[in-house]
């Protein structure tokens, strides 16, 4: 907690002091005001704020939930491309094979490519071990690398309907689970192109110091030398709050409160090796230090 809002209150702290000894050293009795009028504007902010948590909070959890769907999707795909892509010669075995082999890749690529392009990390440090090198390096040359590795899905799964690997029902279903895929996408884009408004961000952190500032003053008559510990305590309260809106405002921004994309894309990894029966298929990521990334 120290290091969550731990500024701030030591400032705070400072500053209760400062009241208190004025009020009691130095016999500024005017100091001391009403507390009514501050638990009527502590209500309001509580509101305030709360409302804003709840904007926040709204994002971080409609992220959390498109990612839930690209795991599932992801799967889907998968398991879409062993399953359903049957060569229909004894000489296109191999070929059918391959074409699975380079979905799947591509689907395990496209979700780590996503995860950097939404935390504003350059991806192709994650590709390396996924894509042959010759074909990171015409990626290097696109705009949007996600949907460019997405486009290169669909027409695999083109290749493999023109081929009668599968027929048009399979292929649509496959072009459908493709399409849920590029709604997350989307989705995932919006919340990260679009922030909060500033306001919801710059009036409750203004409204929250003041708050703040006038707490020793309205509590320095009744609890006099107590001050600093009162005020702190309701203090922390106020502050913690409002860092709680702020740092879920962006669940992207590759910090300890984003949700934990790492690690969703390493479990669609291990799912998705698993489907292509690998045997060298990389361990879940852990919590470090508490934090699972």
């Amino acid at each position: 907690m120290a290091k969550y809002v731990g500024l701030p209150l030591a400032l705070l702290f400072g500053f209760d002091v400062i009241v208190v000894v004025a009020f009691k050293v130095m016999h500024l009795r005017w100091i001391a005001q009403p507390a009514i009028p501050l638990s009527l504007l502590g209500s309001a902010i509580g509101v305030i704020v709360g409302f804003r948590n709840n904007s926040s909070y709204g994002r971080w959890w409609e992220a959390r939930t498109l990612w839930g769907a690209i795991v599932n999707n992801s799967r889907t795909l998968a398991r879409q491309a062993v399953t359903a892509i049957r060569p229909t010669t004894e000489e296109d075995v191999q070929n059918v094979q391959y074409l699975q082999q380079r979905i799947v890749l591509l689907q395990i690529a496209w979700v780590n490519c996503l995860r950097q392009q939404l935390r504003g990390l350059e991806p192709w440090w994650e590709l390396k071990d996924i894509l042959p090198q010759e074909e990171i390096m015409l990626l290097k040359n696109e705009k949007n690398v996600a949907l460019e590795i997405q486009k290169r899905i669909g027409l695999l799964v083109t290749e493999a309907y023109e081929n009668s690997w599968i027929n048009e029902r399979q292929w649509a279903n496959m072009d459908d689970t493709l399409s849920r895929l590029c709604d997350a996408q989307g989705g995932s884009e919006r919340i990260k192109n679009t922030p909060m408004p500033r306001q919801y961000d710059y009036f409750p952190r203004i409204f929250v110091h003041l708050y703040c500032l006038l707490l020793p003053i309205a509590m320095v008559g009744n609890l006099g030398w107590w001050t600093p510990l009162g005020s702190t305590g309701v203090g922390l309260i106020f502050l913690a709050l409002n860092q709680i809106g702020t740092d879920l405002e962006d669940p992207f921004s590759n910090s300890i409160f984003d949700i934990p994309l790492t690690a969703i894309c390493r479990t669609i990894e291990v799912n998705l090796r698993q489907m292509l029966a690998e045997k060298q298929i990389p361990a879940l990521e852990r919590p470090i230090d508490g934090v699972l990334w």
